[in-house]
């Protein structure tokens, strides 16, 4: 099993994703209206502040979404000594990951999204490839372990087969 596994953008599932985003702003940017009193004429600063944040964050991701739908480039690519993957910050910062140091495949769910979380055990080796802040992400003390989740929103198949999919090449 020496043969590499790309996974590509669906372009189907990156629009919807896009166009979903593009609600979520519409409905801050009525909700930034609202709350600097456009239509009341009442100043509301808890709503405005909050809803103007969300939208500034939302608009820097959906342009950087937008930035990278003409990336050809595979999403996650699996092969007999590891694997990769561009479809979460968190899994992107890490680059490169080893089989030998996975302890464990799990399916969990986030929000509206199923994600692939792979636990990692070496954790020295891992050190300092990212921001402090994506380690906190990552990073679990209990267990002492690295979660790393990858998303199949934006790839050609869905969650329960690139969860087999990792699982094969896992096992191996």
């Amino acid at each position: 099993m020496n043969e590499e596994i790309k996974l590509y953008r669906n372009f189907k599932k990156t629009r919807n994703l896009l166009l979903y985003a593009c609600a979520v702003n519409i409905l801050l940017a009525i909700m930034l209206l609202y709350g600097i009193g456009t239509f009341d004429g009442v100043f509301k600063i808890k709503l405005s502040i909050a809803s103007g944040a969300i939208l500034l964050i939302m608009l820097l991701l959906s342009f950087k979404m937008l930035a990278s739908i003409k990336d050809k480039s595979p999403l996650i690519q699996i092969d007999s000594n590891g694997f990769s993957g561009r479809t979460t910050p968190v899994a992107k910062a890490f680059g490169r990951i080893e089989w030998q140091d996975v302890t464990d495949l799990q399916l969990k769910k986030v929000g509206g999204d199923t994600l692939v979380a792979i636990a990692i055990d070496n954790i020295a080796k891992y050190d300092g490839r990212v921001s402090k802040f994506l380690w906190k992400m990552a990073y679990d003390e209990q267990n002492s372990k690295l979660n790393i989740m990858y998303s199949a929103s934006e790839i050609e198949i869905n969650a329960d087969e690139l969860y087999k999919l990792f699982l094969k090449y896992w096992k191996k």
